[in-house]
Formats: structure tokens, C-alpha cells, sequence
């Protein structure tokens, strides 16, 4: 199916203080990718995610979610989309067992096609079951949450900072079923501020700051938009000064022998760095490069807005 998981048009949200939270942003998210939301604290991703939730009434713009819009087919909207949210809430008088059982109950999921168990085995919690939710660590409430958004069997899951405070094993563990049910079909919606995460995960990224959309491309355009590459070079003698090119962004001393070069990757090319370097009549000793990541993309382009 072609038909868009999420649809978002003209979306906008002012609170009642006069904030806007959302101008007018506009994406879709293509049925069956991990798809990235990423921006700075307060750019209004939790604001749109809570929109499609239900949680905060939109101003005006339409969402819709499967194909039903959230206002005119609420209840297929919502059936449509599990959602794991930042804050860890949970009743801590309910084991793990009891509160999947509770929130299939409330979705109207019928005794017989349940699937609780089969949820904690997938994020290694069937050994907590009936244990009470109190006394499981951060990172095990954590993948509660993402069973407990799952109980309906949604095609759309919104993952909002879900790796926030848990550990690299449990991270691994955490990413690994995320992958499971992608490719079992369900649509990823994550948001994040671990940027190497949403590079080594997302399909496509969209980028949001002070409420409006500034980038949605696939993972890899993005990453290649990244002009800026970094090469660290060593060389035979003690530097009294910095060796000059007018192809260098930024180049600076690392330690009596060895410069760190910024350079614009359509204007040069690492042969040309140390050819400038040859030039001033210096010997290379050692050579290392970093590529631009989305890191870099992402602060060139949030820069951008907020200067």
C-alpha cells in the first residue's frame, strides 16, 4: 500500500499563553519505515506526537493516522497507533502480566487473542510477569512501556526517547525488537536525541526547530549533505605556526606536530589538504579523516534557523 502511515498537513498548535508550538508543518510518514523525528528540547515534537495521541487538541491542520483522521474516525485512529511516552507511568501495585492484561481490557482486545505473554518474552520480561512493577529497574519499565503500547497490535508504533537513561546492553536489546517489528510490518516513529542512534536506524529523517518542518529526506541524503570533512594530519618537524590555505575552513594545532583541518568536501579533497600541507615544504607523517555525520547536519541546520 502506498498510502502515507501518518499524514500531517498544515498542522499547527498555539497554547493558550500564546506559544506556538507547531506552524504549519506538513510530512508524511511512508508505511512500513523506521522514520526519524528529531529537533531540540522545545522544537514541538512532543506536541505533534501528543496531538496524534489524543492528548492536546491541534489549532488547526489535519492528521491522519492508517488513513483515519484523528478527529472525524477517532477511535480507528487511535486503534491505529501505540505510543511509548518519554515519563515511565506506570500503577505500581500491577505486575507486568497485570497491567498488559488491563490496558488489552481497555483497547477491547478479547481474552482469547491476547498476547501478554508472548509481549514480555519479546522484551525479555516474561521472567517478571508477576513480579510488581515497582521493583523493576528503569530500563525493564522502559520495555514495559513499549509491550504495553503493542497489547493491540497497532500498525504504527511512536517511540518518544525511548533509550533515554538505559544502559547499552538494554539499548541493543530495545533496538533489536524494534527491528523485529518493522520488519514484521508495523510503521516506527522515533524520536531522539542520541543522533548516531536515528542514523543507524531511520529509513528518513524529518527535522523540526522552533515548530516548523526544516528537513525530511532519506537518512543517507541527509547524511550527505554534510559538506564539512575534518583531517588530522602529523608532520616531521615542530610547527611554529599554522600553515595557511585559502581551501581551509578552520585549521587549528593539536600538540606541536599535528593540525586539524576543516575543509568543504566540494572545494577540496584530502589529496589537495596534504598537498597545501607538501607545499610549505613539510613532511606527512600521519594521516586520519572523519566524515561528516548527521550530527553535523543536524547543527548546521538548526544553526541555520535560529541565526
Amino acid at each position: 500500500m502506498t498510502e502515507a502511515a501518518i499524514r500531517i498537513i498544515d498542522l499547527a498548535k498555539t497554547y493558550a499563553g500564546g506559544k506556538q508550538a507547531l506552524k504549519g508543518v506538513s510530512f508524511d510518514v511512508p508505511r512500513g519505515q523506521i522514520f526519524g523525528l528529531l529537533g531540540p528540547n522545545g522544537a514541538g515534537k512532543s506536541t505533534l506526537i501528543n496531538i496524534l495521541s489524543g492528548m492536546v487538541n491541534k489549532t488547526s491542520g489535519t492528521a491522519e493516522i492508517w488513513g483515519f483522521d484523528i478527529d472525524r474516525d477517532a477511535r480507528n485512529a487511535k486503534g491505529s497507533i501505540g505510543i511509548v511516552p518519554q515519563e515511565i507511568v506506570f500503577d505500581p501495585f500491577f505486575t507486568p502480566l497485570e497491567t498488559l492484561e488491563n490496558q488489552a481490557g481497555l483497547y477491547g482486545v478479547p481474552k482469547s487473542q491476547r498476547r501478554s505473554m508472548e509481549l514480555l518474552r519479546a522484551v525479555h520480561l516474561d521472567d517478571k510477569a508477576n513480579a510488581y512493577a515497582r521493583s523493576l529497574s528503569g530500563g525493564m519499565k522502559r520495555r514495559l512501556l513499549v509491550a504495553k503500547a503493542m497489547v493491540h497490535s497497532p500498525p504504527v508504533l511512536v517511540l518518544d526517547e525511548p533509550t533515554a537513561g538505559v544502559d547499552v546492553e538494554l539499548r541493543q536489546q530495545l533496538w533489536a525488537y524494534v527491528r523485529e517489528l518493522n520488519r514484521g510490518g508495523v510503521t516506527v516513529v522515533l524520536t531522539t536525541h542520541y543522533l548516531e542512534e536515528a542514523e543507524e536506524l531511520c529509513d528518513r529523517i524529518a527535522i523540526i526547530n522552533h515548530g516548523q518542518l526544516i528537513a525530511n529526506e532519506p537518512t543517507r541524503k541527509l547524511v550527505g549533505m554534510a559538506r564539512e570533512k575534518v583531517v588530522e594530519v602529523t608532520v616531521d618537524r615542530d610547527l611554529a605556526t599554522v600553515p595557511s590555505s585559502p581551501f581551509f575552513d578552520k585549521i587549528e594545532l593539536k600538540g606541536e606536530r599535528t593540525v586539524v583541518i576543516t575543509y568543504n568536501k566540494d572545494r577540496l579533497n584530502a589529496g589537495g589538504v596534504l598537498a597545501a600541507l607538501q607545499g610549505e615544504g613539510l613532511g606527512i607523517v600521519d594521516v586520519s579523516t572523519r566524515e561528516a555525520d548527521l550530527e553535523d547536519v543536524f547543527l548546521n541546520l538548526t544553526r541555520a534557523v535560529n541565526g
